[in-house]
């Protein structure tokens, strides 16, 4: 898929709904960007994002790359709990 048409499709439903969700749909815009960061962090690790077991034998890096998963995620909510 194309962004061009990616970018048109996200228009296309932003200002086809009502103003009421538009905080549900910000909350989804900004879960994707975090999970986008998250797998782009495992990769730069060397690891897949999804196949690693969070525990104490997970490496560092991948601890680092849950937790700043975990803030971006949590940054999410004021999207979603913000007045339209």
């Amino acid at each position: 898929m194309k962004l061009s048409t990616v970018a048109a499709s996200i228009a296309l439903a932003t200002s086809a709904v009502p103003a009421a969700n538009a905080a549900l749909i910000g909350y989804g815009i900004c879960q994707t960007g975090c999970n986008t960061l998250a797998v782009a962090c495992y990769a730069a690790a060397g690891y897949t994002f999804g196949t690693v077991v969070a525990g104490p034998a997970a490496p560092a890096v991948i601890m680092g790359c849950n937790a700043a998963l975990g803030k971006c995620s949590a940054a999410c909510a004021v999207t979603l709990l913000a007045p339209v």
